[in-house]
């Protein structure tokens, strides 16, 4: 399945600490390109969250949001450690009996390490939490990828069966055109009234008819629509492969315009070309 570089996702997790939102986006883009916005609390999971985008994603401008809120309970409370900060006290007291001199500041006592602390959440923990979440909002982020890159192989299809169309137009005009060019030519010699070289008239007939012979260009476009209908089959990071595919449906086309002696032709070299650019709009969303 190829995957489409256009996608969105969004992730809440819930937990007894609070709450906490992922959300992943991105644009096509030529390499992959990552843009995190976290929360500075959380700045070292960047590192980690860089590299799990790197395993999964190929190509893209990738922006990750996170944001949470932790609840606001009785648990956070300061709480003091009375055995400790008599302790320190009692300490404080005997320095400053030993030097006579100096006060007991009570806030330096609470200052100690220790002294008075806080139930806040373990980090590390709540980072593990948000990883986990992390990985669940990239697995929704690659799953509409996925769905995008169907709708764009669907399109891709129709595009293609459109080009064989154009192709057995073509192919199905050219005898006509043929005829029509060398019954033209003779016509045109009949009314020469100086003789010809017999040699010479069959020579400019075959030089006549390799300029406007487009077998070849037929060819090419069927074996190039083959190919480019593998490469959707196998799936993947093909985006590189599918441009460059639409740069040699562009050359086929080209050539067949430059060679166009009928309005059959011409139509079908101008269709040819809308159908290949409307195609290569699409590829540049292809990861």
């Amino acid at each position: 399945m190829i995957q489409s570089m256009t996608a969105y996702a969004r992730i809440e997790h819930k937990a007894q600490w609070g709450n906490a939102s992922w959300e992943i986006r991105s644009v096509n883009q030529r390499y992959l390109e990552t843009y995190l916005r976290l929360p500075e609390h959380f700045r070292n999971l960047e590192p980690m969250l860089r590299d799990r985008l790197r395993k999964r994603l190929n190509r893209g401008k990738v922006e990750v949001n996170l944001r949470y809120d932790i609840k606001d309970d009785d648990n956070n409370e300061l709480q003091l450690n009375q055995d400790l900060a008599k302790q320190v006290i009692q300490a404080a007291n005997w320095v400053r009996d030993q030097a006579s001199q100096g006060e007991l500041n009570v806030v330096d006592v609470l200052r100690w390490p220790g002294v008075m602390s806080s139930s806040e959440q373990d980090m590390d923990a709540l980072g593990k939490e948000l990883l986990t979440a992390f990985d669940s909002a990239i697995d929704q982020f690659i799953e509409a990828r996925g769905r995008e890159g169907e709708a764009i192989k669907t399109m891709l299809d129709t595009r293609l069966d459109a080009i064989v169309e154009q192709v057995a137009v073509v192919r199905e005009h050219m005898p006509a055109v043929m005829q029509w060019q060398r019954e033209k030519l003779t016509n045109r010699l009949a009314e020469i009234k100086e003789d010809l070289d017999p040699a010479r008239l069959e020579q400019e007939m075959v030089i006549l008819a390799q300029k406007m012979d487009v077998a070849e260009e037929m060819d090419r476009l069927d074996a190039h629509v083959e190919e480019t209908r593998r490469i959707l089959k196998k799936g993947g990071a093909q985006g590189r492969r599918l441009d460059f595919m639409m740069q040699e449906f562009n050359r086929e086309s080209n050539t067949l315009a430059s060679k166009s002696i009928s309005a059959e032709v011409t139509a079908a070299a101008v269709e040819l070309k809308v159908l290949i650019e409307q195609m290569r709009e699409q590829i540049q969303n292809v990861e």
